[in-house]
């Protein structure tokens, strides 16, 4: 049995993982990141569409290029990387436990990064009843299959969901010559982002199909041969008489993701229940001291560069535990979201500097106004706006607004 220490691991070796890594390791503190997968970069290798980059390296990059970038940047710094090195368990006072060819590892850390990323929902987490057949998988599969890979998934395909992933691939799947019959959405809104609304749907003739799910799979001979779909109403309820068969070949699922936090619940890291990831505090700190969380382990990011901000703000604050370096803590200040807000990340603020809050909205509200509330004084009103449930929005608040909260803080977002 191997044994290491280090003053902060990294587990990850995506997007987060990477940004996490490399900023602890710039802030004076030894790293080491672990990845399972033989090579680094996450989903950011499986994509092939452009936008990544806006707001850290000014232009459009694919996922590849993103994450070469960082993949770059690691071989000039003293990170240690653990390649095909699968984490086993951490333990409470943060021995990371992994395993390689090689054999057992043990890393002893002051500090630790969860940045796992997610895992997409599959058919039987959704419970689509029918034929259990070759010809249904995840988006993600699709990916890895076309652009990892070189094979061609399927010929005829039917997309359910309408977030970013499904909608890329819909383009995706109609460059290489493959016939996507619409795009099914169990919600009266698209859950993806406008512009692949248009870029991947709109300029290929995909037709998107709202109140609509797959209510069952129809095989013949081993491969999907058609899927049932069904339209519903306003509670998600199946309508009579709704009921039609679009033949195809492929049944791709773009229903959602889960974050990876089996590492973390086994760490004794209090979960979040309404994002799945760890609750954390302005520092990105789970409950558990020492233990960090970045990225789409914590809630699922609609753009890498977010991702990645989010990932340095961990890798900062990991290093800066690690070193004994603590800024002025004062009383907590929680942060308590109103409908249709559905999150906050943090769920609590232990400092009274500058401080970002993510959050997102569970339906469209076309002109609203986010308030800001503490002990029944209003901190902030911002201006009449447009929310949706695709788009991850970012509250700045000053220390001049921290200063006059007391206990709690309530965000709410009222129609106007």
């Amino acid at each position: 049995m191997n044994k290491l220490q280090f003053d902060v691991v990294v587990i990850g070796g995506g997007p987060a993982g990477m940004g996490a890594a490399l900023k602890a390791q710039e802030n004076g503190a030894s790293v080491a990141l672990v990845e399972r997968n033989p090579r680094l970069g996450g989903i950011l290798l499986q994509c092939i569409h452009s936008g990544f980059g806006l707001r850290l390296f000014k232009k459009e990059l694919t996922g590849p290029e993103y994450a070469q970038r960082f993949i770059n940047r690691l071989k000039d710094t003293g990170v240690k990387v653990f390649l095909s090195t699968m984490v086993l368990r951490i333990t409470p006072d943060r021995e990371v436990v992994c395993m390689n060819e090689t054999g057992i590892t043990v890393i002893r850390a002051k500090a630790v990064v969860l940045a796992m990323g997610c895992r997409e929902r599959t058919r039987g987490e959704i419970k689509i009843p029918g034929d259990r057949c070759a010809g249904v998988m995840t988006a993600g599969q699709a990916q890895h299959y076309i652009n990892i890979d070189n094979f061609c998934p399927g010929r005829r395909f039917v997309i359910l969901g309408s977030g970013d992933i499904g909608l890329i691939m819909a383009r995706r799947l109609s460059l290489e010559g493959m016939k996507v019959e619409g795009v099914y959405e169990l919600m009266p809104y698209p859950n993806g982002l406008v512009r692949n609304l248009k870029n991947c749907l709109e300029d290929f003739g995909i037709p998107l199909h709202l109140s609509t799910t797959v209510s069952r799979v129809i095989g013949k001979n081993g491969r999907v041969s058609a899927v049932e779909v069904t339209k519903v109403d306003d509670r998600q309820r199946p309508l009579e008489g709704t009921s039609e068969i679009v033949p195809c070949d492929t049944l791709l699922l773009s229903v959602g993701l889960v974050p990876e936090n089996e590492l973390s619940l086994g760490a004794g890291v209090r979960l979040n229940p309404r994002t799945n990831g760890a609750a954390v505090d302005d520092s990105l700190q789970t409950s558990v001291p020492g233990v960090f969380s970045c990225g789409n382990v914590l809630h699922v990011h609609d753009l890498a560069d977010n991702v990645t901000m989010e990932a340095e703000r961990a890798g900062e604050s990991a290093a800066a535990y690690a070193k004994g370096v603590r800024g002025e803590s004062t009383a907590d200040l929680k942060i308590r979201c109103e409908e249709p807000i559905g999150y906050t990340v943090p769920s609590v603020i232990r400092s009274r500097e500058k401080t970002s809050v993510m959050f997102r909205v569970r339906r469209p509200c076309d002109r609203a106004r986010l308030t800001v509330i503490s002990a029944g004084e209003v901190l902030l009103r911002g201006k009449p706006r447009r929310y949706i449930p695709s788009i991850m929005e970012e509250l700045i608040l000053t220390p001049a607004v921290l200063q006059k909260a007391e206990g709690e803080i309530t965000m709410k977002i009222e129609s106007v």
